[in-house]
């Protein structure tokens, strides 16, 4: 719950169809296990070329991603400028979809070590797991200041937004010269002429 746009029904659905992530040996086979993974045709030494994502597999999981991608790029983030930089080329549908996969590639490896999400807004993680408490059942605390209440302090909001702001910036400038088949754009720095 620690990723944007992931909350505790999308969690627990997940956690249900991917069942114990040591069945995955990496996150291409938990990829494909969502059917995430974009169809290839090929024959023989041929150029391979990739189509639409194959769609085997759990389809709720699938569909429970794709949902978590549309609201994940609605805040700032790594995952917002990697959507943006797909929607560029590919349209916003293809985008969410490439953020889908990426969700369960990261998913795959904070399940894989036992760690958070890198950018975790603390204050918006503390309210999530408050809802998830007062679903549950547990009595509301009137009047008290619990874990979750810095979330309603406009100033901490503020301040976890500008670091996951700084943190798309980052992926912006290490992406911004790479061409369509990854390999970097020469800038204008080394196209001069030397004397």
């Amino acid at each position: 719950m620690t990723i944007p746009g992931i909350d505790m029904v999308v969690a627990v659905g997940l956690i249900a169809a991917i069942g114990p992530i040591a069945r995955f040996a990496g996150p291409d086979r938990l990829a494909a296990y969502l059917g995430l993974n974009p169809s290839v045709h090929q024959s023989g030494s041929g150029k391979p070329r990739h189509r639409r994502i194959t769609k085997q597999g759990r389809s709720h999981a699938r569909t429970m991603l794709v949902e978590a991608a549309w609201q994940a790029v609605r805040g700032p983030g790594p995952l917002r400028a990697f959507f943006q930089r797909v929607s560029a080329r590919r349209g916003p549908h293809v985008a969410a979809v490439a953020v889908a996969r990426k969700l369960a590639v990261i998913i795959w490896h904070l399940l894989t070590r036992g760690e958070d999400y890198a950018w975790v807004r603390p204050a918006l993680h503390a309210k999530k797991l408050r809802e998830l408490e007062l679903r549950s059942g547990e009595p509301a605390r009137r009047g008290q200041r619990g874990t979750a209440y810095a979330y309603n302090l406009t100033r901490t909001r503020q301040e976890e937004r500008r670091h996951v702001e700084q943190a798309e910036i980052a992926y912006r400038r290490m992406t911004e010269g790479w061409s369509r088949r990854g390999r970097r754009v020469p800038t204008s720095a080394t196209k001069e002429e030397r004397l």
